[in-house]
């Protein structure tokens, strides 16, 4: 956990606790944290999976990339450094997510392993789930929703994770999904699946 720059400050500890959360909301919290690159499909597997979960009563949110850069991190770039500032704050962000007991699910490209790493020491075992979003380059290229591919081989940007930018694959993910080898439907099941299997959401019934 970072240090912060202020002192005489003080950690409050409430009256509620996890046990307690879970009890009454009938599941655990938990932070999905799905990496891949631009275009494997992230972030449309998270509102699929959210919207499942809310159906079956689970308090779940999406924490998405590029909206979070209209707000939260709206001073941020791509520089090695911002990037990593990025994930920093949506790292403490999802953190509290958890605490409160909700499900949240990032969908960022997070493409550094350290940062990756360092989000999942803020979470107890078994509460930071890495789903690598492993869809192939030359697939997330065709699909190209927001022109980035396109604008990176025209050398009209040169920072794009993949192309002109590193991306540090998950070494052993909790999960791995292939967005070409599985329909959207398929691909969330397998995230719930997961939940079900590790007692943090029930299974439906």
């Amino acid at each position: 956990m970072n240090k912060p720059k202020a002192e005489n400050l003080t950690i409050h500890i409430g009256e509620v606790d996890a046990p307690m959360r879970a009890s009454r909301f009938g599941h655990e919290g938990a932070a999905l944290w799905l990496t891949g690159l631009s275009g494997s499909g992230k972030s449309t597997v998270a509102h699929r999976v959210e919207r499942l979960l809310i159906e079956r009563g689970v308090h779940a949110f999406v924490l998405d990339g590029d909206n979070i850069r209209h707000g939260l991190n709206a001073d941020l770039g791509f520089s090695p450094e911002d990037r990593k500032e990025n994930i920093r704050r949506i790292a403490q962000v999802a953190r509290l997510f958890v605490e409160s007991g909700a499900v949240v699910l990032t969908a960022f490209v997070s493409p550094y392993r350290a940062d990756r790493d360092s989000a999942r020491a803020l979470l107890p075992e078994g509460r930071f789930i890495e789903v690598f979003i492993d869809t192939p380059i030359e697939v997330c290229e065709t699909r190209d929703p927001k022109g980035l591919y396109r604008k990176a081989r025209a050398g009209e940007i040169t920072n794009l994770t993949g192309i002109g930018a590193p991306y540090e694959p998950p070494l052993a993910p909790e999960l791995r999904v292939d967005t070409s080898a599985h329909d959207l439907d398929t691909a969330a099941g397998l995230i719930i699946d997961y939940l079900e299997s590790r007692g943090i959401v029930p299974a439906a019934r």
